[in-house]
């Protein structure tokens, strides 16, 4: 998904809105000017940290924030489970709930809430629009062997857990891999955090080997590259991988929620509106 002028003009007020650095915002403007037509925002933003670090040292430490969420999803898992489990369809209810912990974003989002995260949860039934592509989802999950889940936030995970679970019920055959960042990069979920919130259970964890918050395939390490090339069925969760990994000519489906201007404009609905569609 290429860079528009307005999606520019943001990355750029970000890093204004972190410093008043001349030489520090110079550079990053150098950066934007000169972008490739391919790149995309995650990729940015990783270039951008490179430079941050040079000028400031690392960024903000996510650890305790990411914690506090991945708690948070962990002590809500037993009535989120039945209220998926009571469901007349639990793999759709699982998956409008994972949706939902696409929420927990700290770099899309100007200000994470936890109350209003949390009045999310008073709508999970799945939107008649989004029938047509979880419907195309099951005839592709019904002939497959390879599942790859490209995970996206810290607490979401869990919710991805539970979706995972009810997918392997439905589909007892297919293998699941989950794709996780390289190190640590905002609020996104590492290695560290699916094994603390147990996504070990239920798929083979593999690394994307980078602290960028997009899946680009270039920069993956082999076995992330064969995981995506094996993977009959695709879910990418998130804006920064939907940035990073549509238009390249793979079948995916993929599931965010849309919290910024450019993707409230892409798709012509209100912030906070969840998005479930396929590419072919």
């Amino acid at each position: 998904m290429r860079i528009s002028e307005s999606c520019a003009r943001c990355l750029y007020d970000r890093q204004l809105n972190k410093t008043d650095n001349k030489e520090y915002l110079a550079e990053i403007k150098k950066l934007l000017d000169n972008r490739r037509e391919n790149d995309t925002s995650p990729y940015m933003v990783y270039l951008f940290n490179k430079v941050h670090v040079r000028y400031f040292g690392k960024g903000a430490d996510y650890k305790d924030i990411k914690k506090i969420y991945n708690d948070l999803l962990l002590n809500m898992e037993d009535k989120l489970k039945k209220q998926i489990d009571d469901s007349d369809d639990p793999l759709a209810k699982s998956i409008v709930m994972a949706r939902i912990g696409n929420y927990i974003d700290f770099g899309a989002m100007n200000h994470v809430d936890k109350d209003e995260f949390l009045d999310l949860f008073c709508n999970t039934k799945m939107r008649e629009d989004d029938k047509l592509t979880y419907n195309a989802f099951l005839n592709e999950c019904e002939n497959a062997k390879n599942f790859l889940l490209v995970c996206d936030n810290c607490g979401e995970i869990v919710l991805d857990r539970l979706m995972i679970e009810q997918l392997k019920k439905r589909f007892p055959n297919l293998k699941v891999k989950a794709l996780v960042r390289g190190e640590e990069v905002l609020n996104d979920a590492t290695i560290e955090d699916a094994l603390y919130c147990g996504l070990d259970k239920v798929a083979d964890i593999v690394s994307n080997g980078e602290a960028i918050a997009g899946t680009i395939y270039d920069m993956m390490p082999d076995q992330a590259k064969q995981a995506l090339d094996e993977a009959d069925v695709i879910l990418a969760k998130g804006q920064g991988n939907y940035e990073s990994m549509s238009g390249q000519g793979r079948h995916g489906f993929y599931e965010f929620l849309c919290k910024c201007d450019l993707f409230t404009s892409r798709f012509k609905v209100p912030r906070l509106t969840g998005i479930f569609v396929e590419e072919r």
